[in-house]
């Protein structure tokens, strides 16, 4: 095993960064203003809060900065009401922010650096500790307001400025930890998380109440054997739906200056279908595919599963191939008791960030939205686009010079909309746009200016007035 690191990184050439200028610099300015500038009109029967999370490092990163593991979380919110909308942001302040806060500098290094500060400079709980990252997800449930990391506690924050409260481990649900994308039964107000592992039992997943009490601790998902980064999950009324593809976790490789993550596309992916009941995970194996987020599942009459998810050829930056990876949406139907699966491209757009309505999560879905691309051959993800899976029709919005971001459904008392976070790349203003959702192509009804530029992020929220 190799020896700890000990010389400090050099600084991360950010000028030359991809994910750290333009609509990805980081912003460090954090606001409350109230009254913002709308122009069109935000519908009145619109009340809540739209939140979203996302990567956005505190002090210039040092040694590696790797989109999108590494960045310190900032939550931005968009609250509205009575057709008025006011913003806020705040860090996701964790005692690795805190105690760089302080220094005034910088002092934890990318997460796939060796390197961690040592006693003198950080005291004896923080030495030789790697920074904590909920940066990724916000998600509200059982009276808690956590923004979530990528298999370690959440955070918790306080609802009214959201300032950081410490981490949560909702009662025992994850007390080893939990990755980003939880998903909530809109029916029995569940939720259900899994975490993975570096050391067996490599796979778990548990169950939290509605009150925020735990209903099952971490369960162990038997026949798993490898260390493997799944991202997300999907949830039926029956069934936990995982996706194991072969991206590789080896710690060997790194204690000798290789990469953390390693691509096997000859050991194919897998997919487990976990009861809820606790009966034993029925398994699948297909050729090796790539999957960052789902966007809903549900269980079909005949006992079949249906998930529909964005699939790549391969993780595109932890992967080397010939080609480019190419990203489609898919709509997969799993038969628990043969291990058949079918295979339909819904879109193929190299589409990312699906989202349903979250009422309609576990059960059949009427639109996926997605962020995709205009020209399908080239250039960036530029546009947003929504299927209706059941007439098989397409729409889109072309935002022009903004790269808009997730969209999310936003059910008002009277009528539907989408709503997402953009940034104008002419300018670098960031606006929240409000799409009516049984027309989204028509573009926006309404969009606020927000008072200060919004980095380019990932996931985020509704949240109704409660």
């Amino acid at each position: 095993m190799s020896a700890p690191v000990t010389r400090r990184p050099g600084p991360v050439d950010i000028a030359h960064h991809s994910h750290l200028v333009g609509v990805f610099e980081p912003q460090r300015e954090e606001v409350d203003v109230r009254d913002l500038e709308v122009i069109g009109e935000l519908p009145a029967d619109l009340h809540g809060a739209y939140l979203r999370n996302g990567p956005n490092p505190r002090f210039d990163p040092i040694g590696t900065y790797v989109y999108p593991l590494d960045g310190d979380g900032m939550v931005h919110r968009v609250e509205l009401a009575d057709s008025a909308a006011r913003y806020t942001n705040r860090f996701v302040r964790t005692p690795m922010v805190a105690a760089e806060e302080e220094a005034g500098h910088v002092i934890w290094a990318g997460v796939t650096d060796l390197y961690t500060p040592t006693e003198d400079e950080v005291g004896p709980e923080l030495a030789g500790t790697s920074r904590e990252l909920p940066d990724i997800n916000i998600v509200r449930h059982g009276g808690r307001l956590l923004a979530m990391a990528e298999t370690t506690l959440p955070f918790r924050l306080d609802p009214a400025d959201l300032s950081t409260l410490g981490r949560d481990n909702c009662d025992g649900a994850m007390s080893v930890g939990s990755t980003a994308h939880p998903k909530i039964d809109p029916v029995t107000g569940q939720m259900v998380l899994f975490n993975y592992m570096l050391e067996p039992p490599y796979l778990t997943w548990s169950v939290v109440n509605p009150d925020g009490s735990v209903a099952r601790t971490p369960t162990a998902v038997a026949g798993v054997d490898t260390p493997l980064m799944i991202h997300d999950m999907a949830l039926t009324e029956r069934y936990i739906v995982l996706m194991l593809c072969p991206l590789v976790f080896d710690i060997a490789a790194v204690l000798t200056g290789g990469s953390v993550l390693d691509w096997r596309p000859e050991d194919g992916t897998r997919i487990a279908l976990i009861p809820r009941d606790g009966g034993p995970v029925r398994w699948t194996t297909h050729d090796a595919y790539w999957v960052w987020h789902f966007a809903n599942a549900f269980d079909l009459p005949d006992g079949r599963v249906s998930v529909d998810y964005v699939e790549w050829t391969y993780p595109g930056g932890f992967a080397k191939a010939p080609a480019p990876s190419l990203g489609s949406l898919v709509r997969a139907v799993v038969d628990p008791g043969s291990g058949r699966v079918t295979r339909e491209v819904v879109c193929d757009r190299d589409v990312e960030f699906p989202r349903v309505d979250d009422r309609e999560l576990t059960r059949g879905h009427r639109t996926v939205a997605t962020v995709g691309k205009l020209d399908r051959s080239q250039g960036r993800q530029d546009s947003l686009w929504f299927f209706d899976t059941a007439r098989g029709t397409e729409t889109h919005w072309d935002p022009g010079s903004v790269s808009v971001g997730e969209p999310i459904f936003m059910p008002g008392a009277e009528h539907e909309y989408w709503g997402m976070i953009g940034t104008d790349r002419s300018d670098l203003s960031s606006w929240f746009f409000v799409l009516p959702a049984d027309d989204p192509g028509s573009g926006p009804i309404g969009k606020v200016r927000l008072p200060i530029r919004v980095p380019a992020g990932l996931h985020g929220a509704w949240l109704p007035a409660e």
